[in-house]
């Protein structure tokens, strides 16, 4: 299944229902600034517009060039342009180099990679761009959610339906918890903290590296 592809053809509905940023992130980014930030997974740019107001720049990431037209507008619009950089990319192979980012989220964007090996890669690629002392946060879709019943992480589909009716298969690798956990810690992230809320893992992360 091809993410790109999935999420251009449903971007612009897609958009429209991702008004607001995540509480959890908004907490995370409270009290936290840096010279430059990113957004892996940036969407419409709900949450690069956040860390527009905490960061002097800001580079949004997505593999949906229609998800990043959309981010261009939002941005255009509410006044954030002239420090958000759009970057078309995979977030597993970031177009960054090495120890320039001071904050970063990774939100709801895992999850779409596959096979295992591509999303601890991502991190690993997480772990690359973060500066010392830098920190970020990462979320995935858990198996605490309310709407599955297992206990084991697994792959599966789940459908957008847009207007009109058609459905569209997305890809999602569904973390349990303890599985999460086991793919920060293969990487090169350091763990800072995790949690689970409204039926997402999140992890606040580091770079391991001195």
């Amino acid at each position: 299944m091809d993410t790109q592809s999935t999420y251009d053809r449903i971007a612009a509905h897609f958009a429209k229902t991702r008004e607001y940023a995540w509480p959890e992130v908004e907490s995370f980014v409270s009290d936290r600034s840096a010279a430059r930030a990113l957004d892996v997974g940036c969407g419409n740019g709900r949450h690069a517009e956040l860390l527009a107001e905490r960061a002097d720049s800001v580079v949004g990431v997505d593999l949906s060039r229609e998800l990043l037209r959309a981010a261009a507008e939002r941005a255009r619009e509410r006044g954030f342009d002239d420090v958000l950089d759009l970057v078309h990319a995979d977030a597993a192979a970031l177009p960054l180099a090495d120890d320039t980012v001071g904050l970063a989220t990774y939100v709801a964007t895992i999850h779409h990679l596959s096979p295992r090996d591509a999303r601890v890669r991502s991190l690993d690629e997480l772990a690359r761009v973060l500066a010392p002392g830098g920190a970020a946060l990462v979320s995935a879709w858990s198996t605490a959610h309310d709407r599955f019943d297992q206990e084991e992480g697994f792959d599966t589909t789940v459908d957008w339906t847009l207007p009109g009716g058609d459905t569209v298969p997305r890809y999602y690798h569904i973390y349990s918890p303890a599985e999460f956990e086991a793919d920060i810690a293969e990487s090169d992230l350091e763990l800072v903290e995790v949690d689970v809320s409204s039926g997402n893992c999140y992890a606040v992360v580091a770079s391991a590296h001195p």
